[in-house]
């Protein structure tokens, strides 16, 4: 069968929605460390709060390839799920910043927070699966360089609209302290807003985009129809029939995803300290610093949009890929030395460099070393690159600041290694098509 070859409006519309879940997505990760401390959790133990997300997400994720791989229905294979996953990230999204409002104690709150993240975070998990799903189903193997930008650069407007709104609502007039133990409603209202509009994105794609009937996959991907009522392999097999491509990227997910683990959850505790002079979390400052960090990280989401248009320039996908990293890396380290909250916007456009890297590089290496027959698996299968690098982070957050001295922008320096490291990783790299 001729591929034939998509839109720029039609890959547009693929990956619209994943504006709206990147947005659930960066309020998490902007906040979740300055909710628990809000709520009483210790410095120390912040990283283990972090375990819960990328758990959900190595468990989730592959089920959700391996089901939609076998779904068709009137809405499609894959729109069913993020569809699904979208409703409940938003009823989460309204209970999660409440934690502390409930009359409960400080572990009863902290309970209550870790199973609304939980569940957050797994309805995400349900809801972003499915747009990286939709590329590999739709698009060619020539356009989905192009197409994995895209989702890039609305996973990156979406990720700068949900950091910002707590800055912007405390701008506006909206409270930014609360009482001991409760969230700010600069926070709340940002959970709300960005609810609200996940559903209207998750909504529009649901409508825009028509997925490949069964037949018309099986001539797209080459799948002899024959074969296609054979027992589907285990994830076992499949791991162990994996191309190359599969451990080789996975390795260098590893080093980064790391790194920016230890971004999120110690970013707020270090330039409250570095910048503001603060640690303690019922201070304006502590929480002035918490909007900045979300502003810092949208200035990191615009740094990765300028260099996912640098990406397509070079020559070698994998000269990009180190790189990238190695600019990450740069800008990692500085935030140890910077001391003004303003010098900071140049180390996150550093650190966006990495990051548009790896939202984009290792599914476009990926994909194309993979047939259509299980691509649904093997994406759910390799976030496992994703979540377990986060998962072994957050486990050894604790000791690892200890190691380093304590102070949480130490942890920058142990991220800017990670991401050489990740560089280096780059040349065992081994590219399929």
């Amino acid at each position: 069968m001729q591929k034939t070859k998509l839109t720029f409006w039609q890959m547009w519309n693929i990956s619209f929605g994943f504006f709206g879940v990147q947005i659930a997505y960066s309020l998490q990760n902007a906040n979740i460390s300055r909710i628990f401390a809000t709520l009483g959790a210790d410095p120390h133990n912040l990283s283990f709060f972090w375990i819960l997300p990328p758990l959900m997400g190595l468990i989730v994720q592959p089920l959700v390839g391996k089901y939609s791989d076998r779904t068709w229905t009137r809405l499609g294979r894959r729109i069913p799920y993020l569809f699904l996953g979208s409703i409940i990230a938003i009823l989460v999204m309204c209970m999660l910043p409440n934690a502390g409002n409930f009359g409960l104690a400080v572990g009863g709150a902290m309970i209550f927070g870790l199973i609304s993240l939980m569940l957050l975070d797994t309805s995400i998990n349900v809801a972003m699966q499915p747009f990286k799903m939709l590329v590999g189903d739709m698009v060619n193997e020539e356009q989905k360089a192009q197409a994995y930008s895209i989702q890039s650069f609305l996973c990156n407007a979406g990720s700068l609209v949900g950091y910002v709104f707590p800055f912007v609502f405390a701008w506006i007039g909206i409270a930014n302290t609360a009482p001991e133990g409760q969230v700010p409603d600069t926070v709340k209202y940002a959970f709300y807003i960005g609810a609200a509009i996940l559903i209207l994105c998750v909504l529009f794609t649901t409508f825009k985009v028509k997925e490949m009937p069964p037949k018309e996959y099986a001539e797209f991907h080459g799948i002899d129809p024959e074969k296609k009522e054979e027992k589907a392999p285990g994830m076992l097999t499949l791991l162990k029939d994996a191309p190359k491509t599969f451990w080789t990227v996975g390795i260098v997910q590893f080093f980064c995803w790391a790194a920016f683990l230890y971004m999120w959850t110690y970013t707020n505790g270090a330039i409250a300290d570095t910048v503001w002079g603060t640690t303690d979390v019922t201070s304006a400052g502590y929480q002035t610093a918490g909007n900045w960090v979300g502003m810092m990280f949208a200035v990191q989401a615009i740094g990765s949009m300028l260099w996912a248009l640098l990406i397509p320039k070079f020559k070698n996908i994998k000269t990009a890929y180190v790189v990238s990293l190695l600019v990450g890396a740069l800008g990692f380290l500085s935030v140890f030395f910077i001391h003004d909250q303003y010098l900071l916007i140049v180390s996150f456009l550093l650190i966006g460099a990495a990051w548009a890297a790896m939202l984009a590089i290792p599914f476009t290496l990926l994909t194309n070393s993979l047939s259509g027959k299980h691509i649904g698996t093997y994406l759910g299968l390799f976030n496992g690159t994703i979540c377990i690098p986060q998962i072994v982070a957050a486990a050894c957050g604790g000791f690892v600041l200890k190691m380093v001295g304590g102070a949480q922008v130490s942890m920058f320096v142990v991220a800017a290694v990670l991401l050489v490291l990740g560089a280096l990783s780059v040349y065992f790299v081994k590219e399929k098509k």
